[in-house]
């Protein structure tokens, strides 16, 4: 039983090299993108590190542990590099980039002022927007037209022009705009095949949400796509199907960062340890734009959805009814205007040990919202670009690391452990460039040889 194996041999692709050019497009140009775009900008001038980007800072090991390779992620495998990074995205605000970085203040004025000329030149294209499906916001900065396809086809406009103007080779998009209401509309007949959905574009059906139409004017155009966020964007058998149909890799969805991101690392543990789970009460303070949207009902509907699928499939209650059939899940999010971008996130979980012991963890993680969301749309943007070269196409399962409810093929449950998200998105890489898949297992080390 050896450590490493060959179980996948004959599966690495043949990889496009990185040359030219990436257009990173986002809509939605307030404090995830602006800190990203600045970060980016930042580090490309020698001022700053990428922390937080598992593509820019991380090793893979490579070979058995008595032989070891530790290259850098980013030597291992053909990713563009950050000085070929050219920003573009739409926003219901007229700020530039440096505007929205000051309005933000997720970043210092002074550590902006090196770039300050390099943000101001970023100018937010009019966004798609329906005050329906985002009711806390308003902005002058919106396109009109006559139905939801002719929207999508004013983005596309966009998308051709951004790449023409800036001598693109490639692109991407990430949504990083606002939570869009939950929808329980989902097994419409419009969501279900491409010409259905296009028919609904054209008859402007009022249930289609802005973020699918940026998605749909994305897949078109053969763009790969992530959402960022907890809507329902690609979560349809229109959008996969459309994405297999023209070959483009799409990922989703709500970027994992702070309180979900100390949840599946903490629950794996609980469950490997067979320690039982009467209660998990989460409460969520921020401040920014993203705390005033979710202070509407609706909205944080699709958070909640979200954030509250990750427990259920770590534990397993199904297969441990005695440690997990019956815990109280609850979840809060506060809007606190005072504390913009600095989120705070409180976790008491009640736990339960031998005899039926009760214990508690309390967890109280003062984090900024957008510093760790930042270099997650880095990582997907650079991870969906190598997976368009290699010619990945609809979902990319293995970008689960980056998200609190990730996609995965309909008849499978998706995996919610940051651990075995890890492993599931190195071994991919080792598989893409024909190294060996890494199972830890290690027999092989203390059998005799021969």
């Amino acid at each position: 039983m050896n450590e490493s194996t060959d179980k996948y041999s004959g599966m690495a692709r043949k990889i496009d090299p990185a040359k030219g050019k990436l257009g990173v497009l986002l809509p939605g140009m307030g404090a995830v993108s602006s800190t990203l775009i600045a970060g980016v900008l930042l580090v490309n001038a020698g001022y700053s590190k990428p922390i937080g980007s598992v593509t820019q800072m991380s090793r893979i090991r490579l070979g058995k542990r008595d032989n070891p390779r530790y290259p850098f992620i980013k030597d291992f495998v053909s990713l563009s590099s950050l000085k070929d990074l050219v920003f573009g995205g739409w926003d219901i605000y007229n700020d530039n980039c440096y505007q929205a970085a000051l309005t933000c203040r997720v970043i210092d004025k002074q550590e902006l002022e090196p770039i300050r000329k390099q943000l101001e030149e970023i100018k937010p294209w009019p966004a798609v927007f329906d005050a329906a499906f985002v009711k806390n916001l308003s902005g002058p900065n919106v396109k009109k037209a006559a139905n939801k396809m002719q929207l999508a086809e004013m983005l596309m406009r966009d998308i051709e022009n951004f790449k023409k103007e800036q001598d693109l080779e490639r692109l991407v998009m990430c949504w990083c705009g606002s939570t869009e209401v939950y929808q329980d509309n989902m097994d419409h007949e419009a969501f279900q095949t491409v010409e259905r959905f296009e028919n609904a574009l054209k008859e402007n059906l009022a249930f289609i949400p802005p973020s699918m139409i940026y998605a749909y004017a994305a897949i078109k155009m053969g763009v790969p796509f992530a959402n960022g966020s907890p809507n329902q964007t690609v979560d349809t058998p229109a959008m996969v199907e459309l994405a297999l149909k023209n070959g483009v890799p799409i990922a989703g969805k709500d970027f994992k960062t702070g309180q979900t991101l100390i949840k599946t690392i903490i629950a794996p543990g609980l469950k490997a340890r067979m320690l039982g789970l009467d209660g998990w009460f989460s409460c969520n303070i921020l401040g920014n734009r993203d705390g005033e949207v979710l202070d509407d009902p609706d909205s944080f509907r699709s958070k909640e959805v979200s954030k509250g699928s990750v427990l259920e499939s770590i534990l397993q209650d199904e297969l441990y009814p005695e440690l997990y059939g019956d815990y109280y899940h609850k979840i809060r999010i506060e809007y606190y205007p005072p504390r913009g971008d600095a989120k705070e996130g409180w976790d008491n979980i009640d736990i339960k040990g031998w005899m039926g012991q009760k214990m508690q963890l309390k967890i109280n993680f003062l984090c900024r919202d957008s510093i760790l969301a930042a270099p997650v749309v880095l990582d997907l943007v650079l991870f969906l670009d190598l997976a368009n070269r290699a010619k990945m196409r609809g979902i990319q399962e293995w970008l689960s690391f980056y998200f609190k409810s990730p996609k995965c093929r309909p008849d499978l449950k998706p995996v919610n452990s940051l651990f075995d998200q890890d492993d599931k998105l190195r071994n991919t890489l080792r598989i893409l460039m024909g190294e060996k898949v890494i199972d830890h297992a290690g027999l092989d080390y203390y059998e005799p040889k021969g």
